[in-house]
């Protein structure tokens, strides 16, 4: 089977971090800025975390009673999640800077966590960012395979003894996507560096999915530089190198990176990819028999086996793949909604109209939403006829 390429996101449509097995290189030599054109307009990343005009007049007006009345942690945590405040919505579209998710009072995780923590810091009071693991789990956007992952923050309180460590005991967690009942998760401080180069990287993989290639090569270059440790903006950057035809480049990159991790099976099976398409065939059968050691069933590898058999109208062999890719990652919209057609196509209507309830829950999207929305109600329709 193929091996599509492969993306990280954090809390877009899929992130991996994985602990650094050595200090990271520097990024001189990774770069080639002769392959893309300049940038219309060069991106400022201190407009991440900065506060708009109405984020501060939201703050020092419409905030400002219940910061006198009970202090500037709890007036903002009641902000972020009490009914009828921001009203906060969840938005995996596109990862946005602190303003532009107050604006749209939505965004993904990263976005949101970026907002709290700027509406957080103009009222003094201490953050803390987590990355946080979860199982992984994996998307996709054309040729592009992409997973994803989570942060959060804590809030500490503002009176608290500065020379003392960030104490989880005493700070309120601020979560826009808890976990989902048995799902594992583990997590880590991480500083505003990381969670900077988090942000471009989204932004360089969302913008590559949408076929600006150009742009994509810019904010990976800027993810790489603002955290060298960081290490899935050098994967992006690879990929975006792959996809404008450089392919010495991406080798350069991902032999680096390999070298820092040499198990990272994103790495492992884009440089594979850059093999083929070199002619390399012996050196890529190579790093597919290696990383078929570490990952011996790759993403979405059930999930073809699932879309084969249902070419072939064989729905059983197709639902008893689905459900094999399912039991690896729960909460993939996609595969809720391929086993509702395989269910659909055995004639159960009703095991079809679970999983496409199944699908709707796990969206994050809202054109996916709609288009399984209005799935569920024909079937609903069916069943009443």
């Amino acid at each position: 089977m193929t091996r599509l390429l492969r993306l990280l996101f954090a809390c877009a449509a899929t992130f991996w971090l994985a602990a650094c097995a050595a200090p990271a290189p520097p990024a001189e030599g990774l770069f080639d800025d002769s392959l893309f054109a300049p940038p219309a307009q060069p991106f400022d990343t201190a407009a991440v975390f900065a506060l708009s005009d109405a984020m501060r007049r939201y703050l020092d007006e419409d905030l400002a009673r219940d910061v006198r009345r009970k202090g500037a942690r709890a007036a903002l945590i009641d902000a972020l999640y009490a009914p009828g405040r921001l009203r906060l919505e969840y938005d995996a579209q596109r990862t946005r800077t602190a303003a532009e998710a107050f604006e749209a009072r939505s965004g993904n995780c990263l976005s949101l966590v970026i907002m709290s923590a700027a509406l957080a810091r103009h009222l003094g009071l201490p953050v803390q960012f987590h990355s946080v693991y979860t199982d992984a789990g994996w998307g996709r956007s054309g040729d592009l395979l992409v997973s994803s992952g989570h942060v959060n923050l804590t809030l500490r309180h503002p009176n608290a003894d500065a020379r003392m460590r960030f104490d989880i005991a005493e700070a309120m967690l601020i979560d826009f996507e808890p976990p989902q009942p048995g799902q594992k998760q583990y997590s880590r401080g991480i500083g505003e560096a990381t969670l900077l180069a988090m942000y471009l990287n989204n932004r360089a993989a969302e913008t590559l999915a949408a076929g600006a290639v150009d742009e994509a090569y810019w904010f990976a270059r800027a993810a790489v530089e603002a955290d060298a440790t960081f290490l899935l903006a050098r994967n992006t950057l690879a990929v975006v190198y792959q996809r404008r035809g450089a392919l010495a480049q991406a080798e350069r990159v991902l032999q680096q990176l390999l070298g820092i991790e040499p198990a990272n099976v994103a790495a492992l099976a884009n440089l594979a990819r850059v093999y083929q398409r070199q002619g390399r065939a012996g050196e890529a059968a190579a790093l597919q028999q290696r990383l078929a050691r570490i990952e011996p069933e790759p993403p979405y590898h059930f999930f073809q086996l699932g879309l084969e058999a249902m070419q072939r109208r064989d729905y059983a062999r197709a639902k008893a793949m689905f459900e094999r890719e399912i039991e690896r990652a729960a909460y993939h919209h996609e595969f809720h909604f391929a086993l509702a057609l395989a269910s659909y196509g055995l004639g159960d209507v009703r095991e079809a109209q679970r999983q496409l309830n199944l699908a709707l829950k796990a969206s994050t999207r809202e054109a996916d939403r709609e288009l399984y929305a209005g799935k569920l109600e024909r079937l609903k329709s069916l069943r009443l006829q």
